[in-house]
C-alpha cells in the first residue's frame, strides 16, 4: 500500500474512533447528569451543596473519592441515613456510580460573581450566581493552619487543598462540614483511611484544627 494511502487510512480510522469516543463520552455524562437529578435535591442542580453545610459541596470533587464513598454508603460500612435510602432503593450500580462520579467531578464552580453584560434574562442571572462557591473566612491563624496544613494534611489531600485519588478536595468545602467529619474522626464514628481509631487527626489540638480550617478558607483561588 502506497505511504500516502497508509496515511489517509491512518487518518480515517482515528477520527472514526474519535468520533465513538466523543459519542460514548456525551452519553456517560448524560446518564451521570440524569443520576444526579435524585441527588440534587439535596446537594444542589451543580453540586454545590446547601443549608451552610448540611450537605456538602460534592461538585469537583476527586472521582475515586465519590466512587468510594457511594460505595461504602451502599455497603452500610460509612453510615449515613439520608443518604441509605437512595443507594439501597435505587439499586445504584457500579456503572451508575461511576457515571454520577465523573459527571460530578467535571462540574467547575467558580469563586467569584459573575459579569453581566445586561441583556441577560432572570432565569440565566439566577443560574450563573447559583454555581458560585465562596466559602467564608474561617476563624483562626491562617499562617499556622498552613504550617500545619502542609507538613500533616499535604501529602494525601494536595499542596493546594484540592486532593488526589482516593483522598476529597478539602479547599471550597463548607467549614461546617469539615469541622463535623473531623468531630466524626475523633470519636471514630468515620474512619479516616488510617488503621486504627487513632490518626494524625488526634495528634491536633482543637485550636490546630480551627487554624487549619481558616487556612483553608483563605486558599480559595478566584476565578
Amino acid at each position: 500500500m502506497p505511504p500516502f494511502l497508509r496515511s489517509a487510512l491512518f487518518v480515517a480510522l482515528f477520527s472514526a474512533s474519535a468520533a465513538v469516543l466523543a459519542v460514548d463520552t456525551d452519553q456517560e455524562q448524560a446518564k451521570g447528569k440524569e443520576i444526579n437529578g435524585t441527588c440534587a435535591a439535596c446537594h444542589g442542580e451543580f453540586g454545590q451543596g446547601g443549608k451552610k453545610g448540611e450537605y456538602p459541596r460534592i461538585a469537583g470533587q476527586q472521582v475515586r473519592h465519590l466512587e468510594s464513598q457511594l460505595k461504602s454508603f451502599r455497603a452500610r460500612t460509612r453510615v449515613n441515613i439520608p443518604m441509605f435510602p437512595y443507594t439501597q432503593e435505587r439499586e445504584l450500580s457500579d456503572a451508575d456510580i461511576k457515571e454520577v462520579s465523573a459527571y460530578l467531578a467535571g462540574i467547575q464552580l467558580p469563586t467569584k460573581m459573575p459579569e453581566f453584560k445586561g441583556d441577560e434574562d432572570a432565569l440565566t442571572r439566577l443560574l450563573a450566581v447559583d454555581k458560585v462557591m465562596i466559602i467564608p473566612r474561617a476563624e483562626g491563624d491562617i499562617d499556622k493552619g498552613g504550617e500545619i496544613y502542609q507538613k500533616q494534611c499535604a501529602s494525601c489531600h494536595g499542596k493546594t487543598g484540592k486532593g488526589r485519588g482516593m483522598f476529597p478536595m478539602l479547599v471550597g468545602q463548607y467549614t461546617s462540614y469539615l469541622k463535623r467529619q473531623v468531630d466524626l474522626f475523633l470519636k471514630g464514628d468515620r474512619p479516616h483511611d488510617e488503621e486504627g481509631l487513632v490518626g494524625k487527626l488526634n495528634a491536633l489540638s482543637a485550636q490546630e484544627i480551627q487554624d487549619i480550617l481558616a487556612y483553608l478558607t483563605a486558599i480559595q483561588e478566584k476565578e
